[in-house]
């Protein structure tokens, strides 16, 4: 009978594991994707942060129902040493539900958290979109909050608009000088009308730039960027961060004026830095888009859509949020995507997909399920795969 219950025991246990999802071996794009705590993983439009053989994966906590698209838990966290397990590490950064006041008070608009470590302050940094309660997407803040953990609780410091008063490097006097009539012309021009005329950067010189979707770069000489959507998301603006990474030196770049990108994320390969972004389609996915420069300040080339397969043309029903680098594997990167699901935000999915390569350019090609060896010692070509 003492056997009978040793063994019962260990079946409900290894049960327990089974449903808590921590026996993953492989990658499902799309499907419920489970913790340590057999809930499906709630960190979307996310970044991840290598550290000490870990992986920390930060991204918006939803809740059911449309309300979910309203930050009212904050910014969740979770970590993994294989990328296919994950355990609940908690919220990261907390909404303030005390004072209605508060830049991020409980309803505002937390969106795309991405946290980078600074080696000389010994701090983590978290960026993300914020939008004040109350005022939908007016407010078009970048925002910082730090901690002296790499799981938290972070502190907010600050949100503004970007680069107030400032000229980007590659400014044009055709961008910068108000144009004949005045800049009241150029109203119902089209977008890329208005992107190329300069007219949106014109208007929000002094008030600082809109910054909406974003990410955050990291390069090899620990230099960092903040790439966010700008000119109500027609415009693409990559700005250098101070040495703390708390706030901007006033350097910055504009990109693809009036083309209309969002969900970019930034990676580099060979030396060269990659975007992949998508179009605006509000929640609804559209084809992502790609481009290439030799410097993070260009030029960059568009090389268009890195998807390929059924569904390429709505990025597998995704949306691009970043593109990991995996460890101890050169030249290997995992794009990461969400299906959002705005009348229910917790029911959003997660998209991990292999970046793939013919010649310099990414491909993405659609997994039903995939591992990490699917990869060789390098980077794995399209060429070799559709064989």
């Amino acid at each position: 009978m003492k056997r009978i219950l040793i063994l019962a025991v260990n079946l409900v246990l290894i049960s327990i594991v089974t449903v808590q999802g921590q026996n993953q071996t492989s990658f499902v794009p799309g499907k419920v994707w489970k913790d340590n705590k057999g809930v499906h993983i709630n960190a979307h439009g996310g970044g991840i942060l290598f550290q000490k053989g870990i992986y920390y994966w930060y991204g918006e906590h939803k809740i059911e129902g449309d309300a979910g698209n309203y930050a009212q838990v904050g910014v969740h966290c979770y970590s993994s040493k294989d990328l296919y397990n994950w355990k609940d590490e908690g919220i990261a950064l907390s909404v303030d539900s005390a004072n209605s006041e508060s830049a991020i008070a409980k309803g505002c608009i937390i969106e795309r958290p991405k946290v980078i470590y600074n080696k000389k302050t010994r701090k983590y940094v978290m960026w993300f979109h914020l939008e004040l309660k109350g005022k939908g997407y007016a407010a078009a803040h970048a925002a910082v909050a730090i901690s002296s953990k790499i799981s938290g609780p972070y502190r907010f410091l600050h949100s503004f608009r970007t680069n107030a008063n400032r000229w980007p490097i590659n400014v044009t006097s055709k961008d910068s000088m108000p144009v004949e009539g005045g800049d009241a012309t150029l109203k119902n021009l089209s977008f890329l009308e208005r992107g190329e005329s300069g007219y949106l950067l014109r208007r929000d010189f002094k008030s600082g730039q809109m910054s909406r979707d974003m990410c955050i770069f990291q390069d090899d000489n620990n230099k960092a960027y903040l790439i966010s959507s700008a000119e109500d998301n027609i415009t693409l603006n990559i700005s250098e961060l101070s040495g703390d990474y708390t706030t901007l030196t006033g350097k910055w770049f504009r990109l693809f004026p009036g083309k209309h990108n969002e969900g970019p994320a930034m990676f580099k390969k060979d030396g060269k830095y990659y975007l992949i972004t998508s179009g605006c389609t509000g929640w609804n996915p559209n084809a992502a888009r790609s481009a290439v420069a030799p410097s993070i300040w260009g030029p960059w080339t568009e090389l268009g859509n890195p998807c390929v397969g059924n569904d390429s043309n709505l990025t597998f029903h995704s949306q691009s949020t970043f593109v990991l680098p995996v460890q101890g594997k050169k030249n290997v990167f995992i794009f990461m995507g969400d299906r959002w699901t705005p009348k229910n935000a917790i029911d959003g999915g997660h998209i991990w997909l292999p970046i793939l390569w013919k010649g310099d350019k990414p491909i993405i090609k659609w997994f039903d399920t995939w591992t990490l060896n699917l990869f060789n010692e390098n980077s794995l070509t399209f060429e070799r795969l559709d064989q």
